[in-house]
């Protein structure tokens, strides 16, 4: 019989969601955020013997989170840098520390009365270890929509094709996009809304040809113009708009009403990155 071995292996808390509020006299400010941790390490005799001494709680990381909130949380790229170097450097047992972080955007209404902004949220992934930080930062939940400027046609078909081909039609998508940093400085916030500005202009200007294609030419806009990101990565699930046939009713319809189909759906992703950039390691 062979040797049954522990694998790859890591704990932590998900998804501590902490609200931090900034008094500045009547004008507040406000930070919502949610907080995710994961460890590696020694942690062999906990799952073999059940020998807890090497463990910090998951309950201390938690509360580590809402300690470290209260120094202020400033960009998120640098919260969440405080905090995976905080749980590497204090306790030998962790080799790795990766903390995901989603901020959820809000727009004032009053000096402090707010708005929530939308689904969109904005991203950073910090992981370190012995060997160095890498961090990435992103949006999700972007959901964009052009409708013209898009086609669809010369695709392989076969006898369960039924798609019919396109020359102009509507593309939208819920898009997330991550991009790595070359190091662990940068100015994040300017960074991160040059990005998704590219991301964006991008997306409405290219005429395209596939989902593909705009993908691929987002990530090169981004990489072109930004200096500091030396990889992107997006998901793009296709939001399809389905031309209504309303020729039973005996209206036309040049391709101004549609259905807004939810699922199935198509689902496009990919990586664009410098050919010199160094190596992703932990990063993702």
């Amino acid at each position: 019989m062979s040797k049954i071995v522990l694998g790859d292996n890591q704990y932590g808390k998900s998804e501590t969601h902490v609200v931090r509020v900034t008094r500045q006299g009547a004008r507040h400010e406000i930070k919502d955020l949610n907080v995710s941790v994961a460890l590696a390490g020694d942690f062999a005799d906990t799952h073999l013997t059940g020998d807890n001494s090497k463990v910090l709680p998951t309950d201390t990381q938690k509360n580590t989170v809402f300690a470290f909130a209260h120094d202020g949380v400033g960009e998120i790229e640098d919260f969440a840098i405080r905090l995976a170097r905080h749980f590497v450097s204090e306790f030998a047992p962790v080799y790795r520390a990766r903390v995901h972080v989603e901020e959820f955007g809000w727009q004032r209404i009053h000096d402090h009365a707010f708005v929530r902004a939308g689904t969109e949220k904005r991203l950073a992934m910090v992981t370190c270890s012995d060997d160095g930080t890498w961090v990435v930062a992103g949006v999700s939940d972007l959901v964009v929509l052009k409708s013209t400027g898009s086609e669809f046609h010369g695709y392989i078909k076969d006898r369960y094709t039924t798609l019919p081909e396109t020359h102009d039609r509507i593309m939208a998508t819920s898009l997330t996009a991550r991009w790595r940093f070359h190091d662990a400085q940068a100015d994040w916030a300017r960074s991160y809304a040059e990005v998704r500005r590219l991301l964006l202009d991008t997306f409405a200007a290219k005429h395209s040809l596939s989902l593909q294609q705009t993908l691929y030419t987002m990530g090169a806009a981004v990489l072109e113009a930004r200096p500091e990101v030396v990889e992107v990565r997006i998901s793009m699930p296709n939001k399809h708009h389905f031309v209504v046939d309303l020729s039973p009713f005996g209206l036309e319809n040049p391709n101004e009403v549609f259905y807004a189909s939810d699922r199935p759906y198509g689902q496009i992703e990919g990586a664009v990155s410098r050919e010199d950039a160094p190596d992703a390691g932990l990063a993702w």
